[in-house]
């Protein structure tokens, strides 16, 4: 099974498809062209916190929300790859996701340290793959996937470790989830309609409503600020780009709109600019634009 890491990895590296026009012109903030997924912005708007792969190594990464922002190991002393941070929201805390090497596998667990990189601790410990760790917007809690119940799904632990529940019991795979803003309501990638669609469903667990359709891939959902839409990623114009649409399902429309692999989306916190990252340039770097 690929995990989220090795499964976007995989994503950018697929051909360029037919040339579309941008909807409107991204600003480039990178320009080392290395590997990078998993971007998040900090709660002030003023970091961005990212996975790179630079020497051989999958590490995070943190920069100034800028061009030309000097870019730094946020735990340099970690030799095995760790990936997917996602902040507080008061900023102070990352969760992120640590694969202890073993073999020709990995043994994933979710970790928290301070903003800085420091106080750093174990949440989850490995049971099975541990992925794509998201605070709660109270910051009392954290969202994650697992395997430990045979296929992904997705659970919830109080941000001291204690109190996991499982909010998700379906064969398909469940995957890339979200809070939206008020904390009510996870968005979710989810393969129980065939192929992966993005899905919401109570936080607490419950039905879950698909709001995407067709046969393509939909995955990597995002909430905009103000709750009102979502992004995310799709191959249904035959590359990945980044799509918004409401918070409904209706209103589909493509942001990014270009032949290379956009894929990555995230939100600044006053919800007026979305990064993403992009193949567009010949390597993978972060962009940002503005979204009305």
């Amino acid at each position: 099974m690929f995990t989220n890491a090795r499964l976007l990895l995989a994503l950018v590296c697929l051909p360029l498809g037919g040339l579309r026009g941008l909807a409107a012109e991204p600003v480039r903030l990178t320009a080392d062209g290395s590997f990078k997924q998993n971007v998040q912005w900090s709660p002030d708007g003023a970091t961005l916190l990212f996975t790179r792969i630079h020497e051989g190594k999958m590490a995070l990464w943190t920069m100034p929300a800028k061009v030309g922002g000097e870019m730094k190991r946020l735990l340099p002393e970690h030799k095995e790859p760790h990936f997917d941070g996602h902040y507080s929201p008061d900023g102070k805390r990352v969760v992120y996701v640590y694969d202890r090497l073993e073999g020709t596998d990995g043994k994933l667990s979710i970790k928290v340290c301070n903003a800085d990189g420091t106080d750093d601790q174990t949440l989850v410990p490995h049971k099975a793959f541990e992925e794509s760790p998201r605070f709660a917007p109270d910051g009392k809690s954290v969202l994650w996937v697992s395997t430990r119940d045979k296929n992904p799904d997705l659970y919830t632990v109080t941000a001291d470790g204690k109190n996991e529940k499982r909010l998700t019991n379906d064969p398909a795979y469940d995957l890339h989830p979200a809070w939206a803003p008020d904390g009510k309501t996870i968005a979710f990638a989810s393969g129980r309609s065939g192929r992966q669609k993005v899905h919401v469903m109570p936080a607490d667990g419950g039905k879950a409503t698909k709001l995407t359709d067709g046969e393509f891939l939909d995955a990597w959902p995002v909430w905009r600020p103000n709750g009102k839409q979502l992004a995310f990623v799709s191959n249904r114009t035959g590359n990945y780009d980044v799509f918004v649409c409401n918070a409904d399902g209706t209103n589909v429309r493509n942001l990014t709109d270009h032949r290379a692999q956009d894929t990555s989306p995230a939100w600044s916190p006053d919800g007026k600019k979305l990064a993403f990252v992009s193949t567009r340039a010949g390597g993978s770097d972060i962009f940002v634009i503005e979204v009305k």
